[in-house]
């Protein structure tokens, strides 16, 4: 497949009569947004603000992020299963409105929420501060059951995302990056001395609000399957899980995803991408060793001499990328993981739940446990006292002066498992 991103660069994002791009600035018709994702009943109240870089704004709790996209040539649409129909995406030419991002908030789902300052010491752990925001507020009706409210906030996002995006379809783009994967066969002929490398790309599915979504479909009920890296910038994968802030893979993170982007960079340089296995975490020891197994399996089948495996979330998951490490080495494959640690707050402690000696070549996105205090906001859009239920955070985390103290779990984006973020391990 071959997929042309069209970059158009967003300097400024402002409220005004009509949506357009004009000049880097991205102007939004605010009663017209907010029709357009207002239809929920489920939702009782919407509202929509902008956050900018530097501002003194806190956003809290965060549950997703998305980035505006528009396809506009090739098959299907952004976000194939439930804006557009499941066409296979990942072709064609599709425009990014770079440097925005919708930001999905409003009363808590589930304790796994974050937070995005825009300034101040939270901003430098979240890659999230320096895009120009705009923050979808939803309020559910009374007793609306977690599942739904969820889905109800998600597909607020979406179309969101899809209604910003459109405003970029007929611009000319700053920069075209062009990607593209081969069938496999010609895939290895093209370049048949270079090291074959797969990208084994773990989603969270480990039950309810832990769920992640490709073509529509619930990653726990898939078993791992190949698909094209540029399938996953056109909004094939998206993020409906509730899992810890810090090491969520929020939409925007998948369709920017900086292992593929990386692969493709050294791609006909010093290795030869061939794609993407996506592989589920799984609850019960049978299921991870089901889709070890095939992940295994079908890493060996395509041919891979090496690959590189990521996880998303923590702890129970631990065992899933460990297990999917050792299944892969059985075979002589080499393999990379990419994980985050929770060590503890003085980084003494195990730091994941589960190893192998097998594991000898670790990267790390930080010590999720490091406590950091966040200096009091001028203006928080949501829920400030979120702060004391989030996961990182605890009673007390949020002070009387608006500050909060909490470990660097609560940032969204902090310690992200695939690189999208600011922190690793230096060694001295």
């Amino acid at each position: 497949m071959r997929l042309e991103l069209g970059k158009i660069y967003i300097k400024d994002v402002q409220f005004a009569s009509e949506t357009r791009v004009e000049n880097g600035t991205l102007f939004i018709n605010r009663e017209e947004l907010l029709k357009e994702i207002g239809e929920d009943e489920r939702l009782k109240h919407i509202d929509v603000e902008i956050a900018k870089p530097g501002e003194e704004v806190r956003i809290i709790p965060v549950k997703d992020v998305i980035e505006p996209r528009v396809k506009v040539e090739g098959n299907g649409g952004i976000f194939p299963g439930f804006i557009s129909k499941v066409d296979t995406v990942g072709s064609g030419r599709t425009h990014v409105l770079k440097g925005t991002a919708v930001v999905t908030t409003g009363r808590i789902v589930g304790f796994q929420e974050g937070i995005i300052d825009m300034a101040g010491e939270g901003a430098k752990y979240t890659p999230f501060s320096k895009t120009n925001n705009i923050v979808i507020i939803c309020e559910p009706v009374d007793d609306l059951p977690q599942h739904e409210h969820e889905e109800a906030v998600r597909i607020a996002g979406y179309k969101a995302a899809a209604y910003l995006g459109k405003a970029g379809k007929d611009i000319s783009p700053d920069e075209v990056k062009v990607y593209e994967t081969l069938p496999l066969l010609e895939q290895v002929k093209q370049y048949p001395e270079l090291p074959r490398v797969i990208y084994v790309y773990m989603l969270q599915s480990q039950g309810l609000l832990h769920d992640t979504y490709v073509y529509g479909v619930d990653a726990k009920k898939i078993i791992p399957t190949f698909i094209y890296p540029t399938e996953v910038f056109d909004g094939a994968i998206v993020s409906g899980n509730c899992v810890s802030a810090c090491d969520k893979n929020p939409t925007y993170v998948h369709m920017n995803n900086p292992i593929i982007e990386d692969l493709y960079e050294r791609h006909g340089k010093d290795i030869n991408f061939l794609g993407c296995v996506i592989t589920n975490e799984n609850v019960y020891l049978a299921d991870k060793e089901r889709s070890s197994n095939y992940t295994a399996k079908l890493v060996e089948f395509l041919g891979a001499d090496a690959v590189i495996i990521s996880e998303e979330g923590f702890g129970n998951p631990d065992a899933d990328l460990v297990m999917n490490c050792n299944r892969i080495e059985e075979k002589g494959i080499k393999t990379v993981l990419l994980t985050d640690e929770y060590a503890g707050r003085d980084g003494a402690s195990q730091s994941l739940a589960d190893s192998t000696p097998r594991g000898d070549a670790v990267i790390t996105a930080g010590n999720a446990n490091q406590i950091v205090i966040l200096p009091p906001m001028k203006k928080v859009i949501g829920h400030p006292n979120a702060a004391d239920i989030i996961a990182g955070g605890f009673a007390g985390s949020l002070m009387a002066d608006g500050s909060i103290e909490a470990e660097i779990q609560v940032i969204t984006g902090a310690t992200s498992e695939v690189g999208f973020g600011y922190l690793t391990t230096k060694t001295f």
